[in-house]
């Protein structure tokens, strides 16, 4: 048997290997949103999936960004092939990662690790693409509050890098604030506007609570938990374990989804790290225009700008993602508006024109309405109504009678009793 003939049988075993551990790995969990887990004991655990990591890729492919600037990689060799590796082999890798938060190594981690390399290997290669467009943002957040650079992976678990994502419970944005929370971190909620939405300002937003919940816990695993759950719970699962406060002791009274966000956070970060030891490749990026903002002081409608400057409205929206009814409702306070940076100039030179375009039509609330009272209101009585009216009123009238005819003939009664005495 000839060198070439080995070499090919060796890539056969190897591909069917990995196909038999991608197959294991989909038939062991036939659930999407759980892991299961069963330790040395044979007890078996069942763990909840992020919800944000369940999402559907086609829907999150079909975003303005992604569907404009992301592409299919073309060059990618084994694209669905996950080769084994040992135990030790991740122990390792995760040792050598550049953080200051701890990366440990357990069956829960690596269960995450396996379901990430996977059964969604190419929502990752969606996730590394879509990165390059809010990266930067975190990173910079992060590091204007002195905050671990790892963190800005927890968006991936929160909302698999949706904006406009919004949980069953109502958290929403890539960082999935509840709306207390988002308030109390100054982001603006209302009908028209929801800052929560909005890519900087709740990153910002993001690491001042992640900064305050250090302050509480001082341990970046329970910083985690407890931005999952809220420091409340956390709180009870230390009392509950007698006050224990490393997480993996108190990770039995934990609430069900958060047992699993830890883990789930280290292995983001490590298939973040290592995707191309799994053969995941990133989707290709063409990174959009610069952008830049301009404050509006009236009520201006989206589709008003694009029209008068002929953008398209879906690259608007996905530049203003806060937005929630394409109405900036700058008369309340100057809103900022975020233009590709070649339109700012345009939008100043030509805002009369976009203020008034369509106006009517696309803002029409109106501020002042008059009464039509020149003419006499008249209360219409059904005839089924007054038929109903005039027998009540003819009952009570004859009750009335009979109660006065008996009071009469009581009266009567006594007079002629006292007259025979």
């Amino acid at each position: 048997m000839n060198k070439k003939t080995l070499l090919i049988l060796a890539l056969l075993f190897t591909v069917t290997t990995t196909w038999a551990q991608i197959n294991e790995e989909s038939n062991e969990t036939p659930d999407e949103d759980e892991i299961t887990v069963i330790d040395q004991e044979g007890n078996e655990e069942v763990i909840e999936f992020p919800e944000a990591m369940t999402y559907d890729l086609d829907s999150l492919l079909n975003l303005y960004m992604s569907k404009t600037y992301l592409d299919e990689p073309s060059d990618c060799n084994m694209r669905d092939v996950n080769p084994i590796y040992s135990k030790e082999d991740y122990v390792d890798r995760l040792s050598r990662m550049p953080t200051i938060m701890e990366m440990a190594h357990n069956d829960v981690v690596q269960k995450f690790i396996d379901r990430y390399s996977g059964r969604l290997r190419h929502s990752i290669s969606y996730m590394l693409g879509a990165s390059n467009f809010y990266m930067p943002i975190f990173e910079q957040a992060l590091e204007t509050y002195q905050m671990p650079l790892e963190l800005k992976y927890l968006p991936i678990i929160e909302s698999a890098l949706n904006p406009k994502a919004v949980s069953r419970v109502g958290a929403t944005g890539l960082w999935q604030f509840m709306l207390a929370t988002g308030r109390q971190y100054g982001l603006q909620v209302n009908s028209l506007v929801d800052e929560r939405r909005d890519p900087i300002k709740s990153s910002y937003a993001a690491a001042r609570y992640l900064k305050d919940l250090y302050r509480i816990f001082g341990d970046w695993n329970l910083v985690i938990a407890a931005y999952n759950c809220g420091p409340e719970n956390i709180n009870k699962a230390i009392r509950r374990s007698n006050g224990e406060k490393d997480y993996w002791q108190i990770y039995p009274y934990l609430p069900k989804e958060t047992r699993g966000y830890v883990p789930a956070f280290i292995a983001a970060n490590y298939i973040m790290t290592y995707y191309s030891q799994h053969n995941i490749c990133p989707m290709t990026t063409r990174l959009p225009a610069k952008t830049d903002t301009i404050m509006v002081n009236k009520n201006v409608h989206l589709e008003q700008i694009a029209a008068v400057l002929g953008i398209n409205i879906d690259l608007l929206r996905s530049l203003n993602p806060m937005y929630r009814r394409d109405i900036v409702p700058g008369l309340s306070e100057p809103m900022p508006v975020r233009l590709p940076i070649t339109e700012v100039g345009r939008f100043i030179d030509l805002q009369d024109s976009i203020f008034n375009h369509r106006s009517d039509e696309l803002l029409n609330r109106r501020v002042e309405v008059e009464v039509k009272d020149d003419v006499p209101t008249y209360y219409h009585k059904s005839k089924r109504y007054s038929k109903r009216r005039s027998a009540r009123y003819s009952k009570r009238k004859s009750s009335s009678i009979k109660r006065r005819s008996a009071t009469k003939r009581r009266s009567t009664s006594k007079s002629r009793k006292r007259r025979r005495r």
